[in-house]
């Protein structure tokens, strides 16, 4: 099992860790700040650095896969993949200080990351301005998107005024949870047709945008976000596609 430090503070950029395993799936540690690809969001980059400077650049994150196909609790890094393929031959001692019981320096791309956390708050201030539910999401360090379920057109510039309004508002992230049986009793809370949240852990992860006089957004998510709105920046609807005839795609962008 990785600890995922990511989930309490989106903000740490590095942590000490103990490589548990080296597997065709990846470098597993035994805690992190690298996020795997998940709920729409890319997995993270970066470095794990050795105690004398050596690194190896993690170029994807993903969660770990058990043998019948279901997502284990552990976090692989993947380097490329001829430096795995390396790292899994002991006799090419390619990083000989990479190896099971080693302590690394798990460090992740920050300026990467915090687009990404930047899009991705944008993407529920976007749930907000359309309140239909959503059937796709795609959150890299580019471009977000979102497909809704809905019918209507839907105006570039009437989204991107809201946006701005919403960003220049300053409103606090709250990262809370909720039990299985309240999101039982608020099924609305779920705004995505494709990604449920994960359940029997006892509690489901929710990120509330607003204060306590305004409720802008609530929806379980194990993403990494802004502490506040404010934080994202000048974001844009540079595209809105007709997908099909019930979906909607709109995708942002940041100003240049």
């Amino acid at each position: 099992m990785t600890q995922d430090l990511f989930r309490q503070d989106g903000y740490l950029s590095e942590c000490q860790a103990t490589v548990t395993a080296i597997t065709p799936q990846g470098v597993v540690l035994d805690r992190t700040v690298f996020y795997p690809l998940g709920g729409g969001q890319a997995g993270d980059a970066g470095v794990l650095q050795g105690p004398d400077g050596q690194s190896m650049a993690i170029i994807d994150t993903r969660k770990g896969k058990a043998e019948d196909g279901s997502f284990s609790k552990e976090i692989c890094h993947l380097p490329e993949p001829d430096l795995l393929a390396a790292l899994l031959n002991p006799e090419q001692n390619l990083a000989p200080w990479l190896t099971v019981g080693s302590v690394v320096t798990a460090r992740i791309d920050w300026a990467r990351r915090h687009r990404l956390m930047r899009f991705h708050t944008s993407t529920h201030l976007l749930c907000h301005l359309v309140p239909q539910l959503v059937n796709g999401c795609s959150i890299t360090p580019d471009y977000a998107r979102l497909d809704f379920n809905m019918t209507d057109a839907l105006d570039k510039d009437t989204l991107t005024a809201g946006l701005a309004r919403l960003v220049a508002a300053g409103l606090p992230l709250v990262v809370g949870e909720i039990s299985d049986a309240e999101l039982d009793a608020n099924p609305s809370l779920v705004k995505s047709m494709s990604v449920q949240p994960p359940r029997g852990s006892g509690s489901i992860r929710t990120i509330r945008i607003g204060d306590a006089g305004t409720l802008i957004d609530l929806q379980p998510c194990g993403g990494t976000h802004v502490a506040n709105t404010a934080e994202i920046g000048a974001v844009v609807v540079t595209k809105i596609e007709k997908k099909s005839a019930t979906t909607r795609r709109v995708v942002l962008g940041f100003a240049p």
